[in-house]
């Protein structure tokens, strides 16, 4: 076995709100933790242009700008930042192991921030708008296109749920969904077919999302899946709600996991099923799925870590 690198007394895996907060916390507390943050270090606010609705910020801010200066504070304590991925795990025993590629590191308490993905549509022009006019988050982004068209695809609750949220701003919703009936529960489909503003476009999918030579959405080219039929729609955004993928892949078999990939952690805390491991921000909420939710629940993993460690006697 390889000689380990490092014993930390907290290791973060992942650098988004939650991670970065944690990173905060724990080198406030002198814990001198390590956050591992990847190579997409950041997290889902890389992608995102503006953020208005972050407490303290009025003017509003970018997500890279919001990320820089949380990296900053960390830092600024002292967290040791390793820009790199974590390939493995061993939970088993303390301390407990990670491997960052071939590096070997000990760490009495890990707090996992590793987030999750929004699944995309995967056409060629949907990431070049991407921040644009491009979102995968109503809640984060609705209020950017007050008075607009929008179209919201996907037909689970989620975007049942963001279809009525959008209308409280926008001019119009409509839903373009790839078959002919939701997958959402009744009362959410309810709302919608009550909604007047929402119309539903069934056995459709987006082709393409222009204009990348205005640099901003300007319509949407919609393919009938059925007759072939294209029709253009001219809309100032398209929301994306198909759901999301929890960064998970490396705790399967280690941690208990929900039905839908997600950490299980203990109601009211960040405790996973392995005690001295916590875990934070998107990859354990399913629900909120916001920067401030994420942050808020970073420093609780940082403070139950604290608590841990004191009553477990660090090594």
């Amino acid at each position: 076995m390889s000689e380990a690198k490092a014993h930390h007394k907290v290791v973060i895996i992942g650098s988004g709100p939650a991670g970065l907060t944690a990173a905060i916390y724990a080198s406030r507390a002198n814990l001198q933790p390590m956050c591992i943050e990847g190579w997409s270090a950041g997290g889902q606010l890389m992608i995102t242009n503006d953020v208005e609705n972050y407490p303290g910020f009025p003017k509003g801010i970018t997500g890279p700008e919001l990320m820089k200066e949380f990296r900053d504070q960390a830092e600024r304590f002292g967290t040791k930042l390793v820009t790199a991925d974590v390939t493995k795990v061993d939970f088993s025993a303390r301390p407990f192991k990670v491997w960052v590629e071939e590096d070997l590191y000990l760490a009495d308490s890990v707090i996992i921030s590793t987030g999750a993905s929004a699944r995309w549509l995967d056409i060629p022009t949907e990431k070049a708008l991407q921040g644009r006019g491009v979102s995968a988050c109503a809640v984060c982004d609705g209020a950017f296109f007050k008075n607009e068209d929008v179209i919201i695809v996907g037909g689970g609750d989620t975007a049942m749920e963001e279809a009525n949220y959008l209308t409280g701003m926008c001019k119009s919703v409509t839903i373009v969904h790839r078959r002919h009936e939701f997958r959402a529960s009744k009362i959410m489909q309810d709302r919608v077919f009550a909604n007047p503003k929402i119309k539903v476009v069934w056995d459709s999918a987006i082709e393409e999302i222009k204009d990348i030579a205005e640099g901003k959405v300007t319509s949407a080219v919609i393919k009938n899946l059925k007759n072939g039929e294209r029709t253009e729609l001219p809309v100032g955004a398209v929301f994306v709600a198909i759901g999301h993928e929890p960064n998970t892949q490396l705790f399967k078999g280690v941690l208990e996991l929900h039905d839908n990939g997600y950490i299980k952690t203990k109601p009211g805390t960040t405790q996973t099923s392995i005690e001295g491991v916590f875990a934070s921000g998107d990859v354990q909420d399913f629900v909120y799925r916001q920067a401030v939710t994420a942050a808020g629940t970073g420093c609780m993993a940082a403070l139950e870590a604290e608590r841990w460690l004191a009553a477990h006697g660090s090594h």
